[in-house]
């Protein structure tokens, strides 16, 4: 029989799917100091991004057959060392695009209207000062109307495009390899409008967005530190749900301190599980602990697509 951990979870009809076809399916997790040894009672394992699945754990487990990530990218895996040595690598690329799409509009809509901030003022100083926050907070601004700047046009910056065309938004777009500009937006009734979006390089990006939204895979240094911010509109919003890592966490907090960045949104950070506490508690921040593919839709998506995958690799 194979067994199979899926040690980051896995949605239960993603589960079954994997019992009903014979393979045995563990859902407890196994801390990563301990799965040199204990994943050799495993024919695979599936992580989300908690769990590593580095050279050194690989070479432990001579017994490993597949590697499943569930969601789009596999940061936390050694990928080409493991096909290497003929372990199959699979992800699910396609299966938590919108969550993440909506996730990083609701991270635009808190930002324009200051909602970050209120939610931790409004219980503490409410009842008190009610006028004078609703003073603090009455300057803020529309999304329709304004230019959206999508850096990493794949499966999730398209679903962000989408949404922000409904939302009324100029959608300018960039990615390192060539792109279909044309997307479908579904309207009312069933029917679908094709909208070809425009194309720009990074650097007009920077200079021409309202508001600038990362999609891009992990990268070695930051996309974006001091010199992109000075390249920046003032007032430009940020927004992070993608990678820790592809902003300089140091220059976000000297933008947005100096005005020249109003809100910044970040998913993702440089230190998780532990972030910086200048980040957390900074007013122009809004926060979520890298919960883009978390709905409940999604994590059923991506365990049904896992499990097929799986049982195609090892039942072909």
């Amino acid at each position: 029989m194979i067994r199979i951990l899926a040690n980051d979870g896995i949605d239960p009809i993603g589960q079954k799917m994997l019992e009903d076809a014979g393979f045995f399916v563990e859902t407890k997790n196994i801390p990563q100091d301990e799965l040199p040894v204990r994943l050799q009672e495993f024919d695979a394992i599936t992580v989300r991004s908690a769990t590593k699945v580095r050279k050194a754990l690989i070479d432990a487990c001579p017994n490993l057959k597949l590697i499943g990530r569930g969601g789009v990218g596999v940061d936390n895996i050694d990928v080409e060392y493991a096909k290497e040595k003929g372990i199959g690598v699979y992800n699910t690329p396609a299966s938590s695009s919108l969550s993440v799409a909506e996730l990083v509009f609701g991270h635009l809509f808190t930002g324009v209207r200051f909602l970050q901030d209120s939610n931790r003022k409004m219980p503490v100083e409410g009842a008190t000062k009610f006028n004078d926050l609703k003073k603090a907070f009455a300057k803020g601004v529309e999304l329709r109307g304004k230019t959206l700047g999508i850096l990493g046009f794949g499966r999730i910056g398209r679903e962000v495009a989408k949404i922000a065309i409904g939302v009324g938004m100029e959608v300018i777009a960039y990615d390192l390899f060539p792109f279909n500009p044309e997307v479908e937006v579904v309207l009312g009734g069933g029917f679908i409008a094709k909208v070809a979006i425009k194309t720009a390089t990074a650097e007009e990006i920077m200079k021409q967005a309202d508001f600038i939204t990362l999609h891009t895979p992990f990268v070695d240094k930051p996309l974006i530190g001091a010199a992109e911010f000075e390249l920046m509109k003032k007032g430009v919003g940020l927004v992070n749900c993608s990678r820790g890592g592809l902003i300089n966490e140091s220059d976000l907090l000297d933008a947005l301190n100096s005005g020249k960045v109003s809100f910044a949104a970040l998913d993702v950070f440089d230190n998780e599980p532990t972030p910086r506490q200048d980040i957390l508690s900074h007013p122009k921040i809004s926060l979520t602990p890298h919960i883009g593919a978390a709905t409940n839709e999604a994590q059923e998506r991506i365990g049904v697509e896992l499990a097929g995958l799986i049982i195609q690799h090892f039942l072909k």
